[in-house]
């Protein structure tokens, strides 16, 4: 038998990198990427193990800006200089958000915003759910245990909101949007809330640019399993 155990919550301070990279003393890129940094008391080795996830992925994103972004920056300066046109200097930024931290569970997602000139930039979200037990991550598969077909359930699911939302709000997803949900479901792209589980899609996976990051918010309830809480 399972026993519960003391409810675990993580105290999260923010760390940052900044930088402004130059050519000829004009600016060509502004990065600032922003991630949590976790303590827990008496449990270094999740400790350890979440905070090394969430620096892979800030020095994913700046050895990514470093390695492609810079230089095409530079180039793309100087070639309006060449050719007399106007330049707008790129922008990095990533931001996090924490959804859920208690329960012995810490959910949080990473929106990294890439602007590289023209109309606007484009905005791409990553997720992590951790175990504050282990510092494992909880997957989606982890809540659906015993249950073969839950992928299906979830995206018959979303296809039922998205109907629904379109009554409100016509026009928001492409035309083919069922076929969309399920072409580009991906079990990741998930975070949790106290009381839901929350499943996004990229912008333009199933929806136009004006619509964004489109999230579905589905209640445990719905789901049919329970809400996260601390086991040993």
């Amino acid at each position: 038998m399972m026993t519960k155990i003391i409810n675990i919550k993580a105290s999260i301070l923010e760390k940052q990198i900044k930088k402004i990279f130059k050519h000829d003393e004009v600016i060509v890129l502004k990065l600032e990427i922003n991630y949590p940094h976790i303590a827990l008391n008496k449990n270094s080795l999740a400790q350890l193990r979440i905070n090394s996830s969430f620096n892979d992925i800030a020095k994913k994103y700046y050895d990514h800006s470093m390695k492609t972004l810079v230089p095409s920056a530079t180039q793309d300066y100087v070639m309006s200089i060449k050719d007399g046109f106007p330049f707008n200097p790129y922008e990095v930024l990533m931001n996090y958000t924490v959804t859920l931290n208690s329960s012995c569970t810490l959910s949080t997602y990473f929106d990294q915003y890439n602007y590289t000139g023209g109309a606007h930039g484009n905005t791409l979200r990553i997720s992590k759910t951790f175990s504050l037990n282990t510092g494992n991550i909880i997957k989606l598969k982890d809540f659906f245990k015993n249950k073969k077909n839950y992928k299906e359930f979830i995206i018959s699911l979303l296809q039922d909101q998205a109907s629904k939302n379109l009554v409100k709000n016509p026009g928001i997803y492409f035309e083919n949007y069922k076929e969309l949900i399920e072409k580009n479901f991906k079990e990741e792209n998930f975070y949790l809330t106290p009381n839901t589980i929350n499943f996004y899609f990229q912008q333009y996976d199933i929806a136009p640019y004006s619509t964004g990051i489109v999230v579905f918010e589905i209640p445990y309830s719905d789901l049919k399993i329970s809400k996260p809480t601390c086991f040993k």
